[in-house]
């Protein structure tokens, strides 16, 4: 069965970054109509560690979800734009791995940056987004290790690339070692 994104791209007028997740989990798993909204996936622990130095502050842990609210809040004022490489998927288990995600239809990349004109910085989370967005950019394009970044001139944009750990808890590395990854990528690109 092919699954369509249910979300619509959040893109703040004022984005510089556009973090690129895979696909969102099966609905089942949710907490919040909006990214990473699986209650163990640590996106929004990562980013309350980095801006915060609180890993629950974007939680509500009496309901074990989120406040939503305060992370679009967040993201808007920090001007980060969030959105996933696949438009459609097949899901090969019927779980959240982008192990067993088919990329159906990837997204249009060009067609989303000309809606955030002054976003210069592309962000994947795991190798699945990563390697979705590189079969969309030019040929020549160096896939950055993680942590690191590569460069791409694309829809007639000087663009930086960059890879992060995954947020997942199946990435074998510790919260606070994925903050401090995240806090020197956030700090790299002057957000932080």
């Amino acid at each position: 069965m092919i699954e369509t994104h249910p979300f619509e791209p959040f893109l703040p007028e004022n984005a510089k970054l556009l973090m690129l997740g895979s696909f969102p989990p099966p609905r089942e798993r949710w907490k919040m109509q909006f990214y990473y909204p699986n209650f163990q996936n640590d996106m929004w622990r990562i980013l309350g560690l980095v801006f915060f130095d609180n890993k629950d502050y974007f939680l509500n842990l009496e309901q074990k979800t989120f406040q939503e609210s305060l992370i679009r809040e967040f993201l808007i004022e920090k001007g980060i734009a969030i959105f996933d490489t696949a438009y459609q998927i097949r899901r090969l288990k019927g779980n959240a791995s982008d192990k067993f995600l088919e990329v159906v239809t990837p997204i249009d990349i060009e067609k989303l940056l000309q809606r955030i004109p002054h976003c210069q910085v592309l962000m994947t989370t795991g190798d699945k987004a990563t390697d979705t967005l590189m079969q969309m950019l030019p040929s020549d394009t160096v896939k950055p290790v993680i942590g690191q970044a590569s460069s791409a001139t694309y829809a007639g944009r000087d663009l930086q690339l960059f890879r992060m750990p995954s947020s997942s808890r199946a990435y074998p590395l510790a919260l606070e070692k994925k903050a401090q990854s995240y806090a020197d990528f956030f700090q790299q690109i002057k957000l932080l």
